[in-house]
């Protein structure tokens, strides 16, 4: 059952104790609130601001499982907060490991700290979890992808669109590495997991990919730069830096260009243009 006054007073105070600065937002001048505004909250969260702040009256609907994970991401909380937040709601907390979406506070930090620079944080199946404006801009808005076409490997197989973003004379080398890679993936994970029904799906709709699986090739790993085709800044050589959280095999990729550079300014003309182009 719901433990309404508990989960109201864990709720308010979570909000209390971050500063915006923690959560990616800015200060501003005239600040009272002692930690966030309950409306910063619920933008985070991607909630009404009516809806979170019956939460912390102890009223209003029992929360879905949905939204109490959105209420976790938001504010930032560990596995064992987030854990401890689903059982004051009523619900059983997810599973956790490498199929879970609920990223690390950690990585939430230094990903709200790159504003200016294309990143994001993907899942062991190449699953966009969250991006930075210039990441969305880079590589599309990963917000609005569901079920299996959330993977990159995926859409690759299945989404000739996947495949733009990439030079033509790159593309047979990527199929390798995204093959391989669901391959090791499967065998790490075991028979009923999310990448094998991923393997079973794909062997049936790819051609392509039912050739590569049969090769069994493993350990193919992508080029140490990354070179992509914008729709309107053209070809980008970027370096990419990954972080590995191994709790939960979750990566968070930086792309960085060399100062100076062609693609360095391309990207300092991304940043102006945004994701309007992508929309």
């Amino acid at each position: 059952m719901i433990d309404r006054p508990e989960l109201a007073a864990f709720l308010r105070q979570r909000r209390q104790s971050l500063q915006p600065e923690d959560v990616g937002l800015p200060r501003g001048q005239r600040r009272r609130t002692q930690g966030l505004r309950r409306e910063e909250v619920a933008e985070l969260c991607h909630m009404s601001t009516d809806y979170y702040a019956r939460l912390e009256r102890a009223s209003g609907p029992a929360p879905s499982t949905q939204m109490i994970a959105s209420i976790a991401q938001g504010l930032h909380l560990s596995l064992g907060e987030r854990d401890h937040v689903f059982r004051l709601a009523g619900h059983n907390p997810p599973v956790r490991g490498s199929s879970s979406d609920h990223i690390s506070p950690g990585l939430l930090r230094i990903l709200d700290r790159l504003n200016d620079t294309p990143a994001e944080i993907v899942s062991e199946l190449g699953e966009t979890l969250r991006q930075t404006p210039l990441g969305a801009a880079l590589t599309g808005d990963a917000s609005q992808r569901t079920g299996p076409e959330r993977s990159l490997g995926y859409r690759w197989f299945t989404d000739p669109e996947a495949r733009q973003s990439y030079p033509p004379e790159e593309r047979a080398a990527l199929s390798r590495v995204y093959a391989s890679g669901l391959r090791e993936i499967v065998t790490l994970r075991g028979p009923e997991s999310t990448a094998a029904q991923l393997s079973t799906e794909l062997l049936e709709v790819s051609e392509e990919f039912r050739t590569l699986w049969a090769k069994r090739e493993v350990g193919v790993r992508p080029p140490d730069s990354k070179r992509f085709l914008h729709p309107t800044v053209g070809l980008l050589e970027l370096n990419c830096q990954t972080l590995l959280e191994p709790e939960q095999a979750h990566r968070l990729l930086v792309y960085t260009a060399v100062p100076g550079s062609e693609s360095y300014a391309k990207l300092e003309l991304l940043a102006v243009v945004g994701t309007q182009v992508l929309s």
